[in-house]
């Protein structure tokens, strides 16, 4: 397991979640992977812009910021929800899609469409009456730290807020988190000059049977690598051997921190994925004329899609 830290809330480490209650019924099962925001940071409508994906009737390119969740029951029967980031639109993913707890959530990075809804977690801790994981990079953790003072210094909530109650791990690339019987392992990904997170999510060994809930397509291994233009040489590996990929594609023009259409596509035919969808796009991108030009094996992704 991870060496979980004592940041944040209670100062508690986060044991891992794997072990004799898995041994004793090895089966992960209702496994569910969804998008819950598909859009860049401005979101789409984009504040005062009239083009045609703006204003389209269709859907589909109605884009809250990107976020995704996995939820599943794990090898006790309990059902278990992993958020991976928590948009400035979580509150609306919430109710939208009902969700009432959050067992952990996984930070790719710390900008403000990724990071700035938090504070609703605390609403969860209500539900739950326990405190909610947080895995993050160092960097992740500090600026979280910075941003949500109120939270993770107690001393400087003056009035004594009803704020979250978090429990952080500082993770690395590489080294698998043990969330419930499934591992979720950090993939080392480039946002330009930053240094980014991706997730991969895999059945963790002793789990042999992993069941995906009725209705649904995807199964492990799952990778989610968004805000992405460049794949370090020692994750190619760690992205292979894939059912699902959702992959950062922001629109068919270069950008110098997200890839562009041609090089997601290229990207998604070298590591060979079933299926892999495309997240994270902008007001440059209509759903239908662009999801007609696109190649067995590859879709957009939209708001609620459940992968």
């Amino acid at each position: 397991m991870i060496d979980a830290g004592t940041e944040g809330g209670a100062g508690a480490s986060i044991p891992a979640h794997s072990g004799a209650a898995a041994a004793a019924q090895p089966r992960v099962t209702d496994l569910r992977f969804t998008l819950l925001g598909t859009g860049t940071s401005s979101g789409i409508p984009v504040i005062a812009c009239d083009c045609a994906t703006c204003t389209s009737t269709d859907p589909r390119d109605r884009r809250t910021r990107v976020g995704a969740i996995l939820e599943f029951t794990d090898p006790t029967g309990t059902p278990r929800v992993i958020l991976i980031d928590c948009p400035p639109d979580h509150r609306e993913h919430a109710l939208r899609h009902r969700i009432r707890r959050v067992d952990a959530i996984l930070f790719t990075h710390a900008h403000v469409d990724h990071v700035f809804g938090l504070d609703d977690a605390r609403l969860y801790n209500v539900t739950m009456k326990a405190p909610i994981n947080l895995y993050a990079e160092r960097t992740v953790v500090d600026e979280l730290t910075r941003i949500y003072d109120h939270i993770f210094r107690p001393h400087r909530n003056v009035n004594k807020s009803f704020v979250a109650d978090v429990v952080t791990a500082v993770v690395e690339p590489g080294r698998a988190v043990h969330l419930f019987g499934i591992d979720a392992t950090p993939v080392r990904l480039l946002h330009g000059a930053l240094p980014i997170l991706g997730w991969r999510f895999d059945a963790t060994a002793g789990t042999p049977s992993v069941l995906p809930a009725a209705g649904t397509h995807a199964t492990l291994p799952i990778a989610y690598c968004t805000d992405v233009n460049g794949i370090p040489p020692e994750s190619w590996s760690a992205l292979a051997g894939l059912d699902l990929l959702v992959l950062d594609m922001l629109r068919e023009r270069k950008h110098p921190t997200h890839f562009s259409l041609s090089e997601a596509l290229e990207a998604a035919a070298q590591l060979s994925a079933r299926r892999t969808v495309f997240t994270h796009m902008t007001h440059d991108v209509r759903h239908a004329e662009l999801s007609a030009r696109l190649p067995a094996g590859v879709e957009l992704g939209f708001d609620g899609m459940q992968c």
